[in-house]
């Protein structure tokens, strides 16, 4: 029986500090921390959550410091909860004193999990009415097109001649598949 400490942050810029002050503060141990730089939105793009669920085993405890930093939308949370459960792990949100061992527990967690997607869905909507206000001001730029990195076409020729793979540049460029994707394909639309 091992404790487990899962921490999240949205993107490569934003700081785990306080997450893993928590993780010290319940005195569980370095190498039972799980932490990743990725959005929440899709829980398969998220490979530290998946090899922590890997790791699980019954009667072990996972912490996390809130929900929204486990799941970012109820489908996915009670998904992940219900394997946990089918596991025999403990699943412990800090934030909203949730411990899933408890029919209480559940409930409150299904609850939280639907207020964190209602948060979020609201977070999208003021996005969108900002986005149109400010295009209607004239003032929206959107977003500043993609870069092509240092030695892009070497890298690419490279690539296309089966010398290194995109997922080996991909690393290299240290680039996500998107962007990766996206730049393919805006290089060969300038061919």
């Amino acid at each position: 029986m091992a404790t487990y400490f899962y921490i999240r942050v949205s993107t490569k810029d934003q700081n785990t500090i306080r997450q893993e002050v928590k993780a010290k503060e319940h005195n569980v141990p370095l190498q039972c921390v799980y932490m990743e730089k990725v959005s929440g939105k899709n829980i398969t793009d998220r490979p530290e959550l998946g090899k922590l669920m890997t790791v699980l085993t019954k009667g072990d405890r996972l912490l996390v410091d809130s929900i929204s930093r486990f799941a970012r939308n109820t489908k996915d949370l009670i998904s992940l909860v219900d394997q946990l459960n089918d596991k025999g792990v403990i699943f412990i949100s800090l934030k909203e004193s949730i411990d899933t061992t408890t029919p209480t527990g559940m409930f409150m967690l299904t609850i939280f999990g639907a207020v964190a997607q209602l948060e979020r869905d609201y977070l999208k909507d003021r996005q969108i009415e900002g986005i149109a206000c400010a295009k209607d001001a004239k003032i929206y730029k959107g977003r500043k097109p993609i870069e092509y990195p240092k030695q892009w076409s070497k890298y690419y020729d490279m690539m296309k001649q089966d010398i290194i793979t995109g997922v080996e540049v991909m690393k290299i460029l240290d680039i996500k598949k998107t962007t990766f994707y996206k730049l393919v394909k805006q290089y060969e639309e300038c061919l």
